[in-house]
């Protein structure tokens, strides 16, 4: 392939002028050869594999690679108040906020190949959003898809360090995924790719000293993490849903109204074991540009209360299949006023209590901020849970 390239249009793309010798040195190495020179233009022949580099732009394009964007210097302009505007809400300044963080939680970042193994989903038969991406001009069938999840290229990185003694992991990357759309002539449509956000932990959550013995991590510990995040976008209305998916043993489905902010729980066994990971891998997935156009970057201050918050708790059997969120959903239905928090600080299922049931210890906060309450009236809110509990979900209340 014969391209000319006029000395100008160098200056003119990179806003540098940069000296001939100094060029024709660069493109000699990577293998394009200058066959004609002339007062302001030269003709270069491109090697055929070169299927990227087919004008003459990409020929300034391959120069600059060489020689290092940080070697153009800005101008006085745009040095100055040029790149002083950024918009109010800046997905970049967002996600180095998360990722700073994650670092200050003990994370470390990593940063994978977008291009991945098409044999990882095919030998479980797992299906994505679409059809892959795949490469016309592949390496190798080790980099022959654009991933369509993180979890994979992210398990790679977990057996390496795995396998070199280091077990204690937790690491995140922010990445993007990709799928190509059924149908649509224009091309721009054909393709989707999406930010994500992958958090990884295994392991300890702390190493063995003599005060205290290892603990293995387990996925309450990265729900914690998750919920930090959550919280640190100041996201409201989460909806939380038990997650139905291959790639998971369990897990939680995080929904902001009636889309999927992200997902997490512990890896299948079976895919872990394709890379040689012998311990629990724990995998949270978060839709980035979701989180980011959802997040509120204005946070409300609230007084501190003048009244004295009264804590009661309360002990309950019901069936199995009861959630916590169900939970909390029909205390605050029926006592939202006065009840400010509710926890589950105990959790039974055992040959003690009837089969098929679960026994929760409940904690309640309550606070009225024009008064102190009177014990007639936490009474009163205490009697109308429990009947509410007894009415619409059949519970048992231990007493």
């Amino acid at each position: 392939r014969i391209i000319t390239v006029k000395d100008k249009n160098i200056t003119r793309f990179i806003g540098k002028t940069i000296p001939r010798a100094e060029v024709f040195t660069i493109l000699e190495n990577l293998e394009i050869t200058i066959i004609q020179k002339e007062a302001e233009a030269f003709t270069v022949s491109v090697p055929p594999y070169r299927v990227d580099v087919m004008q003459e732009a990409d020929v300034v394009e391959e120069l600059l690679r060489i020689y290092g964007f940080n070697n153009i210097e800005l101008t006085e302009i745009a040095g100055t108040d040029y790149l002083a505007e950024f918009p109010e809400k800046d997905i970049n300044k967002f996600k180095r906020s998360l990722g700073a963080h994650l670092v200050g939680n003990g994370f470390y970042e990593i940063l994978t190949n977008s291009l991945t193994n098409v044999a990882y989903q095919q030998k479980h038969n797992l299906t994505f959003h679409g059809a892959p991406v795949e490469m016309l001009n592949k390496l190798s069938e080790e980099q022959g898809i654009l991933r369509q999840t993180m979890l994979f290229t992210g398990l790679e990185v977990c057996a390496y360090n795995i396998n070199r003694k280091q077990k204690d992991l937790k690491v995140f990357e922010f990445g993007k995924i990709y799928w190509k759309n059924e149908g649509g002539e224009d091309v721009t449509r054909r393709y989707t790719e999406e930010e994500r956000l992958a958090l990884f932990i295994s392991g300890n959550t702390e190493t063995e000293n003599w005060q205290n013995k290892t603990k293995a991590v387990t996925y309450f510990d990265l729900a914690q993490h998750v919920v930090q995040l959550l919280e640190k976008s100041n996201l409201e209305n989460i909806k939380q849903e038990k997650l139905n998916d291959p790639l998971f043993e369990y897990g939680m489905q995080l929904l902001k109204g009636n889309k999927e902010i992200g997902k997490l729980g512990k890896v299948k066994t079976s895919l872990t074991k394709d890379f040689g990971i012998k311990q629990e891998i724990f995998y949270a997935d978060l839709n980035t540009a979701l989180l980011f156009r959802s997040a509120n970057p204005k946070f409300v201050v609230q007084e501190v209360p003048k009244f004295p918050e009264v804590r009661r708790d309360l002990s309950l059997v019901l069936d199995k299949q009861v959630t916590f969120d169900e939970i909390r959903a029909l205390v605050l239905g029926t006592e939202k006023k006065l009840v400010k928090e509710i926890i589950a600080f105990d959790v039974y299922e055992g040959d003690k209590i009837p089969a098929g049931k679960k026994a929760y210890a409940l904690g309640f906060t309550l606070l009225d901020e024009t008064k102190t309450l009177t014990d007639e009236e936490i009474e009163k809110v205490m009697t109308r849970l429990m009947g509410a509990f007894e009415g619409k979900m059949g519970a048992v209340i231990r007493k």
